[in-house]
């Protein structure tokens, strides 16, 4: 099954929306509880970093019988350094960013830690491409 979702930058109303879909869906085929929170949670940590710092994304989202693959696409100015981007706490979110919540630095960190592969790259004053595979 193969199923796409847009995001929009700066629209933190609808961060979210793709995870909670696919948790649904999950839920649905019988995945277990434990790796459908793992799923959803790098899901979101990926949504909420589109918004918070690209101009739009996309998310392809393939759901197989043994895996699902999500990959998030960005249009934005890119991760300059993605070794220091994946430590825990650094964050290059705006002032306004952080004070709605969001922004510790944990998003990418979390994402790894979620899901069984994560690839990323990532081209400065382009955008953002991570790849997230996690199996049943």
């Amino acid at each position: 099954m193969k199923l796409q979702f847009t995001i929009e930058g700066g629209n933190f109303s609808n961060a979210g929306h793709a995870a909670s879909e696919i948790k649904k869906m999950l839920k649905q085929l019988g995945i277990e509880a434990r790796c459908i929170r793992n799923i959803v949670i790098a899901l979101y940590e990926a949504e909420v970093n589109v918004v918070a710092h690209a101009f739009e994304g996309q998310i392809l989202v393939d759901i197989e019988t043994d895996k699902i693959t999500t990959e998030i696409i960005d249009k934005g100015p890119g991760i300059p350094d993605i070794e220091l981007a994946m430590q825990e706490g650094y964050s290059t979110a705006s002032k306004k960013v952080r004070e709605m919540g969001f922004g510790a630095g944990m998003g990418l960190p979390n994402i790894k830690k979620n899901t069984d592969e994560f690839y990323i790259e990532s081209t400065v004053n382009s955008g953002t491409t991570l790849k997230m595979i996690n199996y049943f």
